[in-house]
């Protein structure tokens, strides 16, 4: 590893850890320091970012998805300095409206009452590509869910609930800037992500085609390779 490239910090999504980025982190471990927080642990997007904050390299390349995105909207507003580059995957800046608030909190109260079943075979279709759907990733995908477990499942999703709207920071994002969304994606679709390179200047957008809302281990190979390219010789 060398001691001159930038570090990587990469945000998981909801409901996944580590396992989500492996094949980018077998690719930048050898050359970079790449850390993979735990978001598990607070019930606060604002929390989530201070202990990435505490614990992340003075100054890093910020890689996120999904909910991982919103945590890295709320680091660049507290500590933009500290980011070198952002990379955007399948996440929104804006709010929930009425109507997925509502399916959240549907869902919390779910959990609440010992109803988690995690990511079933019957959800990941919505998650994910059918070519995807009977493959390893798949079940990477519910591991990850089981290994959250309900009561991570209910910090997150009350801190997406409870998160603010990101729409007022985009114009102030001055770092290169990735924006990457699946095609077929259910959960965050392409105009979420378009919006977003709309309002970050200079940003970069790419849509992958057979793709759902995971494009680091639907399409992992392409994936890192953007990343990579994102990193330059930083």
């Amino acid at each position: 590893m060398s001691s001159s490239n930038t570090s990587v910090v990469m945000l998981p999504g909801l409901l996944c850890d580590h396992r989500l980025w492996t094949h980018a982190n077998s690719a930048f471990e050898s050359e970079r320091q790449v850390f993979i927080p735990d978001l598990s642990l607070d019930a606060s997007i604002g929390l989530m970012a201070e202990r990435v904050l505490e614990q992340a390299p003075a100054q890093f390349a910020l890689v996120a998805l999904s909910m991982g995105g919103y945590v890295a909207f709320e680091i660049m507003r507290r500590a933009p300095q500290r980011v070198a580059r952002l990379a955007l995957l399948d996440t929104m800046a804006r709010a929930d409206d009425p109507a997925r608030t509502k399916a959240r909190r549907g869902l919390l109260a779910l959990a609440e009452m010992g109803r988690f079943k995690g990511v079933t075979p019957q959800l990941l279709p919505m998650l994910m590509h059918p070519r995807c759907l009977e493959t390893a990733a798949a079940q990477v995908v519910q591991d990850m869910a089981q290994t959250m477990g309900k009561d991570g499942f209910i910090r997150q999703q009350q801190a997406i609930i409870e998160r603010p709207d990101y729409m007022p920071l985009l114009a102030q994002i001055r770092v290169p800037t990735l924006v990457v969304v699946g095609e077929q994606d259910k959960i965050t679709p392409p105009p979420e992500s378009q919006l977003i390179h709309r309002h970050i200047r200079h940003s970069q957008l790419v849509t992958l085609p057979d793709c759902g809302h995971l494009p680091p281990l639907e399409h992992p190979e392409h994936t890192t390779a953007l990343l990579r390219q994102w990193l330059g010789n930083a």
